[in-house]
């Protein structure tokens, strides 16, 4: 009895050294990569993701001070996350980048798919299923053309690109459905046929979107090329 107790407690106390190390191990993968008095090439990525996104005005000089500080913070505030001025592990991903001193491929991709399914859940809530998976695939054909950004994160947060962005509503928690369809399309399944462009033709007001060659329709959007 008394041999099994000291099994016992020797396999507790492995179980609590192992949570420990994995706790510090994914804390440390939290921890900042660019910040307020850094400088170089991490810098000068992040300075370039914020120009194009509309947060940052001016050249990507490589130097982390107080004008890409109020655009890291106003990127954080605007898109739902931790407000710190701090590009960590989920900024990075938000802006696109896998910087490789805390952001872990695995980490990114989940970052990525919770992002898409964030863009569905803003612009196909209350859509059919297939119409949430259509939209997932039009950002994804984005990625894939010369005619757009090359990052799921790029594509969302075109300037102007969705109106869930411009309204706050990509901040909204996604239900399962809007994950599972953001999932679907990274699988492959594209409803679309490649559509580009998609719209409500009831609600949209701009003009320019109905130059484009509609495919088909779902639910209440029209997909286009």
């Amino acid at each position: 009895m008394h041999s099994e107790n000291k099994r016992n407690h020797f396999t507790q106390w492995l179980a609590a050294l192992i949570a420990f190390a994995l706790f510090f191990c994914l804390a440390r993968a939290d921890a900042a990569v660019v910040a307020w008095g850094s400088k170089g090439e991490q810098v000068r990525q992040v300075q370039q993701k914020l120009i194009e996104y509309g947060y940052l005005k001016g050249t990507a000089d490589g130097v982390f001070g107080q004008k890409t500080y109020d655009a890291v913070v106003w990127f954080q505030r605007k898109n739902g996350l931790s407000v710190d001025g701090v590009v960590g592990r989920k900024t990075a991903a938000a802006l696109g980048l896998n910087l490789p001193s805390s952001v872990s491929a695995a980490a990114y991709n989940e970052n990525e798919t919770y992002l898409l399914g964030r863009l569905v859940h803003g612009e196909a809530r209350g859509e059919p299923y297939v119409g949430k998976v259509a939209v997932a695939a039009v950002v994804l054909n984005r990625v894939r053309s010369s005619a757009f950004p090359n990052t799921i994160a790029g594509v969302i947060y075109q300037t102007g690109a969705f109106d869930a962005v411009a309204d706050g509503q990509i901040n909204l928690t996604p239900d399962e459905d809007s994950l599972r369809a953001a999932r679907d399309a990274l699988g492959g399944w594209d409803p679309t046929g490649g559509c580009l462009y998609y719209y409500n033709p009831v609600t949209s007001t701009n003009q320019w979107i109905w130059t484009r060659q509609v495919q088909l329709s779902i639910g209440k959007h029209n997909f286009a090329i």
